[in-house]
């Protein structure tokens, strides 16, 4: 069950959301079949009922966005990658601690 306050992506929405976004954007890419993605999950619902209004959080499904998956190069899943400004700017692999999830997203504030 996903977070009001997480954005689902695809094809059709990602530039508005990720590239012409305002504040930073965590984008995870993910898969319903990949066990760490949905144990992270509930932590990123946090991080974005934490941060409303200060980053986004926003998902990929790579099953339903293999293109998307692809421009980003992303090989493993899930796979966090910041965005700020329209741009790239840092990518996070692996079921990580909510602590270094959070360190690497305010740095971008």
């Amino acid at each position: 069950m996903a977070s009001p306050n997480v954005v689902n992506l695809n094809e059709s929405n990602f530039a508005t959301e990720v590239l012409q976004s305002q504040v930073p954007v965590l984008v995870d890419f993910w898969a319903p079949w990949c066990g760490p993605c949905i144990q992270l999950a509930p932590v990123l619902d946090e991080i974005a009922s934490e941060r409303t209004g200060k980053a986004k959080i926003a998902k990929v499904n790579v099953d339903e966005s293999p293109a998307l998956a692809g421009q980003y190069r992303v090989n493993s899943i899930p796979a966090l990658i910041f965005f700020k400004g329209g741009q790239p700017v840092g990518q996070l692999v692996g079921r990580l601690p909510k602590a270094d999830i959070l360190a690497k997203l305010d740095s971008l504030g």
